[in-house]
């Protein structure tokens, strides 16, 4: 049984099938799934999806582009939804130079308080870096985020990016991305990666991987990541999906506390 570990259910893309969207990942043996927070709407909106689904757990936090509109009373909020069993993650956050959506001064700033307050909520970080690894690694390291570990989501950075994550105590969690054609080095650092450190994610609706690219994502796609990094294992382990699968799984149960 597999783990998708980073969802967007919340997107409007599934909103005309999204109960038969969900039944086909438990149908492809997806046994529990994160739908993700990216803002205070969007957090409201991951609980109440892992309300209604008893297999889906959610979390809570602004991401990077959306750092620009947090007002006064969103941590509070954060505070009241951390509340509820069902979240299990705080995220996602981090900084992402690419596109500069919020400033990089904010994004930094943003990005140490909620470090902290997920230390104050005692909750596993969901980390995006994008074009900002040493940034991400330098504030990760001064505000002691290893304290409540987390994961590098859609983990698509260098060799460096993997050790330094991995140093702090942190999961790296690959996606469709690892089964494009040309993720030949993203490929090469899936083999290096401690057993007990790798996760599988499709961060859905994004990033669909080979054999449906162009196409919506949808966790039960979750497979084909999980089949391809079996092909990558070291020769003495043991490679079929299921193996991926029962590793994955027992990682997120440990990370996120999902029973």
């Amino acid at each position: 049984m597999l783990i998708d570990t980073h969802t967007h259910l919340d997107d409007e893309r599934y909103d005309d099938d999204r109960d038969a969207m969900i039944a086909r990942a438990r149908e492809a043996g997806v046994e529990a799934m994160i739908t993700i927070g990216c803002d205070l709407e969007t957090s409201r909106a991951a609980l109440d999806l892992a309300g209604r689904y008893e297999f889906v757990y959610a979390s809570v936090g602004v991401h990077p582009h959306e750092v620009k509109h947090i007002e006064d009373h969103w941590y509070d909020e954060f505070r009241k939804l951390a509340g509820n069993k069902k979240i299990v993650a705080y995220g996602e956050i981090g900084l992402d130079y690419h596109y500069n959506n919020s400033p990089l001064e904010e994004q930094r700033r943003r990005f140490r308080e909620q470090v902290n307050l997920a230390k104050e909520l005692r909750l596993p970080l969901v980390i995006h870096t994008r074009e900002a690894q040493e940034d991400t690694i330098r504030i990760l390291r001064e505000e002691q985020a290893s304290v409540v570990g987390g994961v590098l989501h859609c983990f698509s950075g260098d060799a460096w990016l993997a050790k330094d994550a991995l140093d702090l105590g942190f999961y790296l969690s690959f996606s469709g991305i690892l089964t494009f054609q040309n993720a030949t080095m993203l490929r090469d650092i899936a083999k290096t990666v401690p057993a007990d450190r790798l996760l599988i994610e499709t961060d859905c609706p994004y990033l669909t991987p080979v054999p449906h690219r162009g196409k919506r994502n949808e966790p039960a796609f979750v497979r084909y990541v999980a089949d391809q990094l079996a092909s990558l294992l070291p020769s003495d382990a043991q490679r079929s999906i299921e193996d991926v699968a029962r590793l994955t799984s027992d990682n997120a149960r440990r990370l996120f506390k999902i029973p």
